[in-house]
């Protein structure tokens, strides 16, 4: 079983990232000189008994490393060094190679073997198995923890010294730099076919319900070599009232609306994060409509809204006056629209529930470990990338709305970039106008 294998090393290309990981690594040692940066990967998550979820590597250890491998260690040390600590391929002369169900080559597949790793991420890669001796040596060490046991245990934990350091690390990401930008294009680029895959596919939809959507999406998302960045929200009539409806398991009924909130990740783990919301048998009634056009006129407020040095905050008032307005002129709040607005009230919550933004980028709500100040507080910069999605949402039991409106939810939502005088809609490929949602369903349909 061990004798007669063509077992050698592989040629392997240099990944794009290499030399803006390099650079992220030397911008992140300059801002703790001196001291030891301890990033790692993360391990598998048991999802049943003896079988664990797919590896995601964490956000932070990738951005700085370009690794995907599981249980591995980004180390920058004290003189600006960075070495990355992996676990490598099992040979078939191992136990591991054919016993092993979690790391065995035999059971999941080839890992990649140290100098494959090398040649491909450009810096040196050592044994996992070294890390606690490189970690034993003193030095000032600030560890992103919460992500290896195995790692947290080696060093004794700094509340202080790692929350600044979750927070760095974090805030280094906010401004995409332009290989990230090139990223996200492409994902939603890939999420525009998805949604167009799903609505070819509209006779089966209106046969088997949100889960052919649902099923649709992952399917061009898997086909192309890439995956979701959360689990899609696919919700008919009632469910887009629900924020985060992921069971995906009712009807998709004609005259109702359905909500598509969903998002490829590329295979460099950069997603997209985009919202339609569709009439199900192609053309709005009049009421969708109204209200469909009254929340696409505060995306679109708020999307004017953005450029730099605003506050992040400037395209969610824009959006809410919007919406503010809408409802005053619906006749649904009780108070005047000025009062609704101020800050002490925001009675028009009850029916746009959140946030019009947040950042996007490895993460589907990016940089989270971010300040305040730098962030929800702070002012907007060319590259950012964030969301732009108001809604409506008026839930089935809602007493203080007309029975009509009842059960409705919607919500658009896009991708923006922000440029030297604005922003750019990476997701524009994706029609809002509701004649243009019509004219488009109809054409995929057939």
């Amino acid at each position: 079983m061990r004798t007669g294998w063509d077992d050698r090393e592989r040629e392997v290309s240099p990944h794009p990232i290499t030399s803006w990981a390099a650079a992220r690594r030397a911008r992140l040692a300059a801002t703790f000189p001196g001291e030891r940066l301890v990033l790692p990967a993360g391990t598998f998550k048991v999802r049943a008994a003896d079988t664990d979820y797919r590896f995601r590597p964490d956000t932070a250890h990738s951005y700085f490393s370009g690794n995907q491998t599981s249980d591995a260690v980004l180390v920058v040390e004290p003189d600006g060094s960075s070495t990355l600590y992996a676990r490598p391929r099992s040979g078939r002369d191992s136990d591991e190679f054919f016993r092993d169900r979690q790391y065995g080559a035999l059971w999941a597949g080839r890992r990649p073997s140290l100098g494959e790793l090398e040649a491909a991420l450009g810096l040196p890669v050592k044994h996992v198995d070294e890390l606690p001796d490189v970690l034993a040596v003193s030095a000032k060490t600030r560890v992103h923890r919460g992500l290896s046991a195995t790692v947290d245990a080696l060093v004794p934990a700094d509340e202080s010294l790692d929350d600044d350091f979750a927070r760095v690390i974090s805030e280094m990401r906010l401004v995409k730099d332009e290989w990230e930008l090139g990223e996200l294009q492409t994902a939603c680029d890939i999420t525009t076919l998805g949604f167009e895959d799903s609505v070819a596919e509209w006779a089966n939809v209106l046969e088997h319900g949100e889960r052919w959507l649902e099923g649709t999406f992952f399917r061009r998302a898997r086909a192309m070599g890439n995956d979701l960045g959360y689990d899609s929200i696919v919700a008919g009539g009632s469910h887009a009232t629900t924020l985060h409806w992921i069971e995906n398991s009712g009807p998709v009924v004609p005259g109702e609306l359905v909500l598509l909130d969903m998002g490829v990740e590329g295979h460099n783990l950069y997603t997209a994060d985009v919202t339609r919301t569709l009439p199900v048998n192609g053309t709005f009634s009049p009421l969708q409509r109204d209200l469909y056009t009254l929340v696409l006129r505060a995306q679109e407020a708020g999307i004017a809204a953005l450029r730099p040095d605003v506050p992040f905050l400037a395209g969610h008032d824009a959006a809410m006056a919007v919406l503010a307005q809408g409802l005053g002129d619906l006749g649904l709040l009780p108070v005047s629209v000025e009062e609704a607005l101020d800050p002490e009230s925001k009675l028009y919550a009850r029916w746009t529930l959140h946030g019009t933004s947040h950042m996007l980028g490895m993460d589907v709500h990016d940089c989270g470990r971010a300040a305040p100040e730098s962030y929800r507080d702070g002012t907007l910069a060319e590259g950012m990338v964030l969301t732009v999605e108001p809604g409506l949402y008026f839930q089935e039991d809602d007493l203080l709305v007309p029975e009509e409106l009842r059960g409705i939810g919607i919500r658009i939502e896009d991708d923006v970039v922000v440029t030297a005088d604005g922003v750019r809609n990476l997701s524009a490929a994706l029609p809002r106008e509701a004649d243009a949602v019509e004219e488009w369903m109809g054409r995929l349909r057939g």
